[in-house]
């Protein structure tokens, strides 16, 4: 099940948002402060956010502050009762999917929060692609890293024992550890491996 944090200190407008958005499919949770968010021990599990920006104590702009220091944020949603242009620019520049302001449509909000949870999996994906493969460079000596670079490059075996001084068969043995350790059978599917580190998506 996937789950989405409301952060308003409006009591009124975070129940309203619990009855709307709670399904089978969707847990959610609220919270009167962004405070009391990032107290919880379960915030990095949320999939999607819906902030307020206007609160007692931390500002959802602090908030999504915060957030961008996470090694993962998901999707954010932002809401305010006052049409603020300045904080909607500084709110998408960190990152959030829309700016909405009270009151807003239901099903517009309802909308938002599929095309979120929809970018949440992805990026999830995008985000596990990437430490699987950093953690896997994590177990290259320096040299089979060094080699690894050649291959990279497009160096035949002959050219990376003369650019390293080492024998064909020292590179060999060094691009067969290198294939093992990153998982694939061919320069062209350690590329593809490695291009996953360049796969950003966006900010989410």
């Amino acid at each position: 099940m996937q789950r989405l944090a409301v952060i308003d200190d409006d009591l009124a407008v975070r129940q309203a948002l619990l009855w709307l958005l709670e399904s089978p499919s969707l847990g959610v949770s609220g919270y009167d402060s962004a405070e009391a968010f990032l107290a919880d021990t379960a915030a990095a599990n949320f999939n999607c956010l819906i902030v307020d920006l206007r609160m007692g104590g931390m500002s959802g702009i602090m908030l999504l502050e915060k957030l961008a220091g996470w090694a993962y944020c998901p999707p954010v949603l932002m809401l305010t009762a006052h049409g603020d242009v300045p904080h909607a620019v500084a709110a998408f520049k960190l990152g959030v999917v829309d700016f909405l302001e009270k009151p807003f449509d239901d099903q517009h909000l309802l909308t938002l929060v599929e095309e979120c949870l929809r970018r949440d999996t992805e990026a999830r994906d995008r985000f596990q692609r990437r430490r699987q493969v950093a953690d896997a460079l994590q177990t290259l000596t320096e040299r089979e890293r060094e080699v690894m670079q050649h291959i990279l490059a497009g160096l035949l075996n002959k050219q990376i024992a003369e650019v390293l001084s080492i024998s064909m068969k020292t590179v060999e043995v060094h691009r067969a550890r290198v294939f093992d350790k990153m998982g694939v059978k061919s320069a062209v599917e350690l590329a593809g491996v490695i291009s996953v580190l360049e796969d950003k998506g966006g900010k989410s």
